[in-house]
């Protein structure tokens, strides 16, 4: 694929939420077709992006990192999306992050020349990759993480049979117990860092951790556990600086998923001999929800004052295609088009058949269910009228990780659902 249909793809039919009796066309032409969700132009159901929320998003966390002193390099498997990646770059972030070697492919044709894999690196096929990538484009910098010796030993294999590469940058992972990756204690890290600073495969280029497993939303809770992460992260860095173990110009210490960003950003710039770059992962913020972030969120605003923070830009308009009982209404669109992972989808808005405007949903009603194809909308019957069949209803998600991966494209949509824009996702 070259830059150009990266950037620019066809859409047509066989893509979920195109009209399928159409031509298929560039993305840059959809705008100028006059197309709106709700006057029935597009085919339900339909994961949308409202313009203004999301160039609100991009505006508030670049302006929110840079009032932290620290980068932003956003995770791109939130969206894989190119024409997203573009906006983030030209928005001000300093790289992009990635979990894989084919994201970060991606995400190198889109443009980023700085890619953090917030992830081990351990398959020889991926280091071949990697390698080919950084010779194809001299200006790439990648840096992925080490978090065990054993790790260490299988670059080094790997590296035997390819002296002539340059050394991989990593970052140690601070982990902790019980969950996923990274070195459980500060004197196991410097245990590996020595092995990374003996490799002749690795450079180490600092240290990193990921704070957002078990986020409750409770600032009683939340704070001293992020902190104690923090607290360990330092200890590395320090220590590592003072052994003389990293090998960069500028030492890179990062962290931040999108729930409790704010108590590690202030975190991200330890006192060390060397120039220190702070990087903020946070992916999700550029959609952001309506449930588990939305809520996380609301105590990030409440710790920074914040009256006008994130604002949820990613919606599923679904048909009610049947009424079959009082007080259930189903829906024409199911776990096939919206993430269930974290939370079931919320009402937020509804159109009758014929009319151009949503309303608000009622707080009553409520998403009980999902099969593949259908949701199960209900509310009560005795306190208020429901929805009819062909009325539409918009759905707000909980983890847009898990709609973007649903969709090959979404229309940009402004604040009357006018099509104004489109970009296709690469899962």
């Amino acid at each position: 694929m070259n830059h150009d249909d990266l950037i620019d793809p066809w859409i047509g039919p066989g893509d979920k939420g195109f009209p399928q009796a159409l031509e298929p066309m560039r993305a840059s032409t959809i705008a100028s077709r006059g197309w709106n969700v709700l006057a029935g132009d597009l085919p339900l159901p339909l994961a949308v992006l409202r313009r203004d929320e999301l160039a609100h998003n991009l505006q508030w966390m670049q302006s929110f990192a840079q009032g932290q002193g620290v980068g932003l390099a956003p995770h791109g498997k939130t969206t894989m999306s190119p024409q997203l990646f573009r906006r983030q770059l030209d928005a001000g972030a300093w790289g992009l992050t990635f979990a894989t070697v084919a994201q970060v492919v991606m995400g190198v044709a889109a443009g980023a020349r700085r890619c953090l894999i917030a992830n081990q690196i351990v398959d020889a096929a991926d280091l071949s990759a990697l390698a080919a990538l950084r010779e194809r484009h001299a200006d790439l910098r990648v840096i992925f993480l080490v978090d065990t010796t054993d790790q260490v030993v299988l670059i080094d294999l790997w590296h035997e049979h390819h002296p002539s590469v340059a050394p991989f940058e990593v970052l140690l992972e601070i982990g902790i117990r019980g969950v996923r990756t990274g070195c459980r204690e500060a004197d196991d890290a410097l245990l590996l860092a020595a092995a990374v600073h003996a490799s002749p495969a690795l450079r180490l280029a600092g240290v990193e951790c990921y704070e957002g497993l078990g986020v409750t939303g409770r600032t009683e809770d939340d704070a001293p556990r992020t902190s104690s992460l923090m607290d360990c992260v330092e200890e590395v860095a320090r220590r590592c600086d003072a052994q003389g173990y990293f090998e960069v110009e500028e030492v890179i210490v990062s962290a931040g998923g999108s729930a409790v960003f704010d108590l590690v950003s202030g975190r991200l710039k330890p006192s060390l001999r060397r120039p220190v770059r702070g990087l903020l992962r946070s992916g999700c913020y550029i959609a952001h929800d309506h449930g588990f972030y939305r809520r996380n969120v609301s105590s990030v605003n409440a710790r920074l004052g914040c009256t006008d923070g994130l604002r949820s830009a990613l919606e599923v308009w679904a048909l009610v295609q049947s009424c079959p009982e009082p007080g259930l209404a189903i829906l024409a669109a199911g776990k096939r088009d919206l993430s269930f992972d974290l939370d079931l989808p919320v009402p937020v808005w509804f159109a009758h058949r014929g009319e151009s405007m949503p309303q608000a949903a009622p707080e009553a009603w409520r998403v009980t269910g999902l099969n593949d194809q259908h949701a199960y909308l209900r509310w009560d019957p005795d306190a208020a009228v429901g929805p009819r069949v062909g009325d539409r209803v918009g759905l707000g998600i909980s983890h847009p990780c898990t709609t973007f991966d649903k969709w090959r494209w979404m229309p940009i949509v402004d604040a009357q659902y006018g099509v104004c824009d489109a970009i296709v996702t690469h899962f």
